[in-house]
Order: C-alpha cells, then sequence, then structure tokens
C-alpha cells in the first residue's frame, strides 16, 4: 500500500516536469526574419540559400507553365487531358467544363465555369496552379496529378473553352453556312 502511495507521487512529480518543459518548449525565444542577431557571425537572423537549392514560387505566387513543362499541342496530349479531365475534373466541373458536375448537383458549393470571359482571358499558369496548389474549396490535387498530366489537363479545358466560343473566323465555309442557318 505504501509502495503504490509512494508511486503515485513519484509519478504525479514526474507528468508535472513534464508539463513545465512542454511550457519550455512552447515559449522559445525566436528571431523574426531580417532582423538582427547574435547567434550568427554575419548578425543576421536570416541564413542565405544554401548553394543548389532551387527556388519554388509560394501558392499564391503566379507560375510560368513554360518553366514546368508546357507541352506542345497533339492529339495524343488532348485525349491524356480528357481521360485526366473525366477523372480528377469533371466530378465537380461537369464534363463539359461548365461547372455541373454530379458533386455540385449533390450539393456541394458549383466550382465556376470554364467558359466564363474571365476564365477564357485567364492564363494557362492559373490552371495548372490551381490543380497543383488548390482554389478555394477546391483540394490540391500535386499529389494525384503530375506536372505533365497537369499540362495535358490545361490543354483539354483550353480546347472545350475553344468548343464552346469559337471565333467565326476559325470556322470552315460551310461550317459558317450550317451556323448562319441555324440562327434564322
Amino acid at each position: 500500500m505504501r509502495a503504490s502511495v509512494m508511486m503515485l507521487i513519484g509519478l504525479s512529480c514526474a507528468v508535472a516536469g513534464c508539463e513545465r518543459g512542454l511550457h519550455q518548449m512552447y515559449e522559445q525565444p525566436k528571431d523574426l526574419p531580417l532582423t538582427p542577431t547574435t547567434m550568427f557571425s554575419d548578425g543576421n537572423s536570416s541564413r542565405p540559400q544554401v548553394p543548389g537549392t532551387v527556388a519554388r514560387p509560394a501558392a499564391s505566387a503566379a507560375v510560368n507553365l513554360d518553366q514546368e513543362s508546357a507541352p506542345a499541342v497533339s492529339l495524343a496530349l488532348l485525349n491524356r487531358g480528357r481521360e485526366r479531365f473525366d477523372i480528377y475534373c469533371a466530378p465537380c466541373h461537369g464534363a463539359a467544363g461548365q461547372g455541373d458536375g454530379m458533386v455540385a448537383r449533390r450539393g456541394f458549393p458549383a466550382p465556376p465555369s470554364f467558359h466564363t470571359d474571365h476564365l477564357r482571358s485567364a492564363p494557362d499558369s492559373l490552371f495548372y496552379q490551381a490543380m497543383r496548389d488548390g482554389y478555394g474549396v477546391m483540394y490540391p490535387y500535386a499529389d494525384r496529378i503530375g506536372p505533365a498530366d497537369r499540362g495535358a489537363i490545361v490543354a483539354y479545358i483550353r480546347a472545350l473553352q475553344l468548343s464552346q466560343h469559337a471565333p467565326a473566323a476559325l470556322l470552315s465555309g460551310a461550317d459558317a453556312a450550317r451556323l448562319s442557318e441555324s440562327r434564322q
């Protein structure tokens, strides 16, 4: 009995000591970036970049798609983009990119249509970065969609946009005639 009381007291002291140590861990002194310090010989709290490291843009920084493998558009690339789009994007954005996918129809917030003026004029990097980093309630897909497939999906999104908003000047004579007949 006496041994168990002594053990309980010892355990209480040990736990109290751990708690004190945890608070000290949370309340450590720190240097803010770009402030002077005596810790390093150059007197600066910020450390220089390690040689050989590659800078990576922040999630909110613009990304130049050309830097991350902008593909040449081909039928094979568009087919791959459509396949990946159907798997990862269509459940929310819909098969035609109108923002009316099955997930949105079931009550989840509807994503924007790719056919708005804003998104038709947006740079490719916006779509690429949204897939990589997420956007709003959209989950980031960087761990599921590789850089080459992100580029293929961007190419397919552009094809979808063109399919719905092709300038009349790009139509063949026969297609332009059919279009004007359908409008009458």
